[in-house]
């Protein structure tokens, strides 16, 4: 049998994080659950570290869309 652990009889919480915007959200939510006394300090900063993660694979993927839609006019222009 597995110990008790502090959030076994707590909820399950996500925090949408797919886009720039959601991210922001997230953010925003967590912030105001730490001034709230909901989660303490080293939660909110491994959550917000967790943000931060996610928002550079989301500027990555963003520059690679860009960067593969650059290649396809450059390569549509060199067949003209």
């Amino acid at each position: 049998m597995r110990p008790t652990s502090i959030g076994d009889n707590m909820p399950k919480k996500r925090l949408k994080m797919g886009t720039s915007t959601e991210v922001k959200r997230a953010v925003n939510r967590i912030t105001n659950m730490l001034l709230n006394g909901e989660i303490d300090a080293r939660t909110a900063n491994a959550l917000l570290y967790g943000c931060n993660v996610c928002l550079g694979a989301i500027r990555v993927d963003d520059q690679q869309a860009q960067l593969n839609e650059l290649e396809r006019m450059v390569k549509e222009v060199s067949r003209r």
